[in-house]
């Protein structure tokens, strides 16, 4: 199990706890867990009223404001990378 949890964690970029986590999940359930990309904390000032609105659509939608966010800005990406 510590090389699993060892070789996972390298080769996904996640803690050896989290690996290990995955790892006995997998155990439990009897077959491979998907690996999520890490998340990086990052703090932005947006103003009051956007952030309004956008936790009343986290409400009504059920996604995390960090989904709304994520979502959002790979949709501008999307859209800027056209435009050179």
């Amino acid at each position: 199990m510590r090389e699993a949890v060892v070789s996972l964690s390298h080769q996904f970029e996640i803690s050896r706890r989290q690996a290990y986590r995955y790892l006995r999940e997998a155990e439990t359930i009897g077959h491979p867990v998907p690996v999520v990309t890490p998340s990086v904390p990052i703090t932005l000032k947006i103003p009051a009223n956007i952030v309004s609105e956008v936790r009343a659509y986290s409400v009504i939608s059920g996604l995390t404001l960090s989904e709304i966010v994520t979502r959002a800005i790979a949709a501008f990406l999307t859209a800027v990378r056209g435009h050179g």
